[in-house]
């Protein structure tokens, strides 16, 4: 049984997890520069070595995806920067748009021991200015 404790805690203390953090967390979608879109503004810092690239999705309360705009949607962020981007939702859909995530992708051709992708969320709820 000592064994079984010791192993478990060489594994826990030779695991690293990681995660990458956006904000804000509770954005507002505001009238655009472009006529019929509602846009808002969000920031993704990237804290994990294992992964560069993240993509960008938008959903409704039940997580159906929502069509959007981005100038990326799939964003590159070199290890410990951070990259500030807009979200264009059309203004029939804003009220739909619940959450704005960013999703993790992994590299099969770099070799890494990461399994795990990272998912984060910003709830906006529908909210507009």
């Amino acid at each position: 049984m000592r064994n079984v404790f010791f192993l478990v805690g060489v594994l826990l203390t030779t695991t690293t997890l990681g995660a990458h953090e956006m904000t804000p967390t509770y954005p507002t979608f505001a009238p655009s520069y472009v006529g019929g879109l509602a846009s808002t503004e969000l920031t993704v810092f990237n804290a994990r070595k294992d992964v560069e690239f993240y993509q960008v999705g938008v959903f409704d309360r039940d997580w159906k995806p929502i069509p959007f705009a981005t100038p990326d949607k799939l964003l590159h962020i070199p290890y410990t920067e951070r990259t500030t981007f807009d979200v264009f939702v059309r203004d029939e859909d804003v009220r739909k748009a619940i959450y704005v995530c960013t999703l993790s992708k992994l590299r099969s051709d770099v070799p890494s021991n990461a399994i795990i992708s990272s998912k984060i969320c910003s709830r906006t709820d529908g909210n507009v200015r």
